[in-house]
């Protein structure tokens, strides 16, 4: 039994191959663009999805995963596009066909045309990265420098913040300047009459610092070293396990039990298999190993599918 639209599948696959194609109806191809800056909007890389209705012979792919994910023949999987092509088709005849995630198809004259959705990033090198709006990025800018100076908002004209000095900020100045001021008082004042009592009264105290300071640090020292027999030192090591965030996948089960015996069968082909939780279908997932440099992942992940699976992919979690 299939657990998901066609339309799912797809989109499962343009996370990691640039064209998928769709026997007898044509070809979704994903290509990589480089960041963009439109209307003061940052758009992080992405790959922009396209459609092409010449694409139409079965390259085995979507039928090969459908059959891998639902644990179906191939034969099974070949039967089950075709049924909803046609049903794709025949809606297209008399109305839009909106592909959850991907885009919208409608037909005009006998021609396909298609418009992507845009909503759903599907390049893994950007996973949760956002557009940003650069007047958020100078708003907040100019927020905490005034944060930083004192300022508080007091207003707004044409949109941007008027500010005045925060109060408790500018009585602390007023304190400041007030004491700057008693103590240039103080010392003009001290160059008289009293300048020669003034420097007494400092000696004394200053002598009296010093013969303190000499007490506190001769009581520190007997302190120190009262102690004939010192406890042993203790010396503990802390090891801090760097999180994984890259696993080469081997399957989605949606019987956990299925899912722990594909564990098994992997630890005695010698890889570090686990599970990595479900995904967004409910099926839990099995990986070959996990990795903590992306590098070493994509590396094993060629391997593992030159030599023993080549429908393994790279799942990123942060």
């Amino acid at each position: 039994m299939l657990c998901m639209k066609l339309e799912n599948y797809i989109a499962d696959l343009l996370y990691r191959y640039d064209c998928v194609i769709v026997p007898n109806f044509g070809g979704f191809i994903a290509n990589a663009k480089s960041a963009q800056v439109k209307n003061n909007v940052f758009t992080p890389p992405f790959k922009q999805i396209s459609f092409n209705s010449l694409l139409v012979d079965n390259d085995g792919l979507l039928a090969n995963y459908i059959a891998s994910c639902d644990k179906m023949p191939y034969k099974t999987a070949v039967n089950y596009i075709e049924f909803e092509v046609q049903n794709w088709i025949d809606k297209l005849l008399t109305e839009e066909l909106e592909l959850e995630g991907i885009g919208t198809l409608y037909s005009v004259h006998d021609t396909i045309h298609f418009e992507p959705s845009n909503k759903t990033n599907y390049l893994t090198a950007s996973f949760g990265l956002d557009a940003v709006v650069a007047n958020q990025i100078e708003k907040q800018k100019q927020e905490l420098v005034a944060k930083n100076e004192g300022l508080q908002i007091i207003d707004k004209v044409d949109s941007k913040p008027v500010y005045t000095l925060d109060k408790k900020k500018s009585n602390r100045s007023n304190i400041l300047k007030y004491a700057a001021i008693f103590l240039l008082g103080s010392t003009v004042i001290g160059f008289g009459a009293k300048q020669y009592a003034v420097k007494q009264n400092n000696a004394i105290q200053l002598a009296n610092s010093v013969e303190q300071q000499k007490n506190t640090e001769a009581k520190i020292q007997q302190a120190t070293f009262v102690i004939d027999t010192p406890l042993p030192t203790i010396n503990i090591e802390a090891s801090v396990a760097t999180p994984k965030h890259y696993f080469v996948i081997a399957g989605a089960f949606r019987d956990e039990n299925n899912a722990l015996k594909k564990v098994n069968e992997l630890k005695a082909k010698g890889f570090q298999a686990e599970i990595v939780g479900k995904n967004k279908f409910n099926l839990t997932q099995v990986a070959f190993s996990g990795f903590t440099d992306l590098e070493q992942a994509n590396n094993a992940l060629q391997n593992i599918k030159k030599n023993v699976l080549k429908d393994a992919w790279l799942l990123v979690k942060e």
